[in-house]
């Protein structure tokens, strides 16, 4: 297939340029897209590297769980992940479709699908040798990448091309594909070389992430010679699998409004903002905030905190988080730090603001893992401070849920944020999110209003959004006018999916 790949590219590189002028001219997108256009009938492909049912890292995988679900009432969707041991664990009796062959480097491979009990069709691309290990989606438990990354989720990517092509499944070809960041970014790509006309949209979730490999890997990823361009797949001299994604896809979408403006500047760009800004300029970028799912509903939300139910039911869950975490009692406020412990997340800053948050009576729990300097410095914190600050290295999704549940104030000083759950769910479930003015943070928190947010990215910045918050604690009615609006807030999947379904629509009819 390689030398099919290379036969086939010469034509269709030659055609990018004005595809992208007919779309830019034929298309004009509304507030949520045309919506209508899009037939109950239509087939979708949802191609992603992480699903919560199975096997998550991040935010990808709470939407992949959630979106496809979602579109369902849309339209004919069903979603291609890598067989993992954990999918493979899950559903070890799945049907196979098709034994497809090796291509270049990357192995051969079967089609299994299945269904999930309540009834989404999953395919999943079965090569042992690339997803039988143990780790997260993208590496060892311990950190660090798979050092075949690159053929793994180049594997992934072709997959979901011949799926395109309906050469993996006979019965079942899409009529568009929706691939995630940079491990199937590949696919559009892979599908243009094939000559495939199937329209393909690509979501960023997080443009730092961009899959960068050495040219000397081409040959073996069965990338043709003259992908390797500005005008194609190459980045300062290097493979970049979202790029290719970015360039050859019909569509770009993120998850946040303010974050496709930001992509398309230098500060946020990464180096791609001129292709970007180029797709924006084309209508061809579009930002939709994520929703989160109705489990974010607490038990005392019928009433909202007008009632005393939720304001007891947020009391007992702080004694018991305080309990769980060696803190002593307190009638002060609780303040909570949930995230990946990295730079980006701003978790220094946190650290900075914490002096101010103890000198007013409150208390800081903390629960993440990331960066081993910022791990020991959150740990360092909480035995400086051990009747104000607790720390636990790791992650649990449920106790995560339950120092939502407790907390007053949520720490998300993010230096950078495309979307951001954390903030949706600190509201649903009564908590203030207090946050740096940037991507879907400003789109999804009302300052003053549901949240704090501040415009430095500082200490002193931070600080400053702490001393607020503390402000309106003390004021029983402000903090519960506050908390009563941020819970009133609804983030569900509806608007969401009606405006990915918008898009789909668009890159139907160009």
């Amino acid at each position: 297939m390689a030398d099919t790949l290379k036969e086939t590219v010469t034509e269709t590189f030659a055609s990018t340029s004005g595809h992208a002028l007919t779309y830019a001219a034929a298309v004009k997108e509304g507030p949520l897209g045309a919506t209508a256009a899009l037939a109950a009938t239509t087939r979708l492909l949802f191609v992603t590297s992480e699903m919560g049912d199975f096997i998550k890292a991040g935010g990808l995988g709470e939407v992949s769980t959630a979106l496809p679900r979602q579109l369902r009432a849309l339209c004919d969707v069903r979603v291609l992940l890598p067989g993992f041991r954990q999918v493979r664990a899950a559903r070890p009796n799945m049907d196979i479709v098709r034994s497809m062959p090796r291509t270049a480097s990357l192995p051969p491979w079967s089609l299994g699908r299945f269904a999930t009990a309540d009834g989404l069709t999953i395919y999943a691309v079965l090569c042992d040798e690339l997803y039988d290990r143990e780790g997260s989606p993208y590496g060892p438990f311990a950190g660090g990448d798979f050092p075949d990354n690159d053929i793994r989720f180049a594997r992934l990517s072709l997959a979901a091309a011949e799926i395109a092509a309906g050469e993996a499944d006979p019965n079942w070809k899409p009529d568009i594909i929706h691939v995630n960041d940079w491990p199937s970014a590949l696919a559009p790509g892979y599908m243009r070389w094939k000559g495939l006309a199937t329209p393909s949209i690509l979501t960023i979730h997080n443009l730092a992430y961009q899959g960068l490999y050495q040219p000397s890997r081409m040959a073996a990823l069965g990338i043709p010679d003259l992908a390797f361009s500005v005008n194609g797949a190459e980045f300062h001299g290097k493979i970049s699998f979202l790029k290719s994604g970015i360039y050859y896809g019909s569509h770009v979408t993120t998850v946040s409004e303010t974050y496709a403006h930001e992509i398309t500047t230098a500060e946020h760009g990464c180096g791609l903002e001129g292709l970007l800004k180029l797709r924006m300029d084309e209508g061809r970028l579009t930002g939709i905030v994520n929703g989160i799912d109705d489990s974010w509903t607490s038990p005392a939300d019928a009433g909202g905190s007008r009632a005393r139910g939720v304001r007891l039911w947020k009391r007992q869950n702080a004694a018991d988080i305080r309990r769980d975490f060696e803190l002593p009692p307190s009638r002060g406020p609780l303040f909570s730090i949930i995230s990946r412990l990295v730079h980006q997340k701003g978790i220094d800053l946190s650290i900075e603001a914490a002096e101010t948050i103890i000198g007013n009576g409150g208390q800081l729990v903390v629960t993440g893992r990331g960066e081993p300097r910022l791990e020991d410095a959150i740990e360092r914190l909480a035995r400086q401070h051990p009747k104000a600050v607790a720390a636990r290295i790791g992650f649990d999704d449920a106790e995560a849920r339950r120092i939502f549940a407790a907390s007053d104030f949520l720490l998300m000083p993010s230096r950078f944020e495309p979307c951001g759950l954390s903030q949706m769910y600190a509201q649903r479930f009564g908590a203030l999110p207090i946050a740096y003015r940037t991507g879907g943070l400003i789109d999804t928190i009302e300052d003053g209003l549901s949240g704090f947010l501040f415009s430095s990215p500082t200490g002193e910045g931070l600080t400053s959004a702490v001393r607020r918050a503390l402000d309106a604690f003390r004021s029983k009615t402000a903090f519960t006018r506050m908390r009563d609006h941020a819970m009133a807030k609804r983030f569900d999947w509806g608007r969401p999916s009606h405006r990915y379904a918008g898009v789909y629509a668009k890159a139907l009819a160009a």
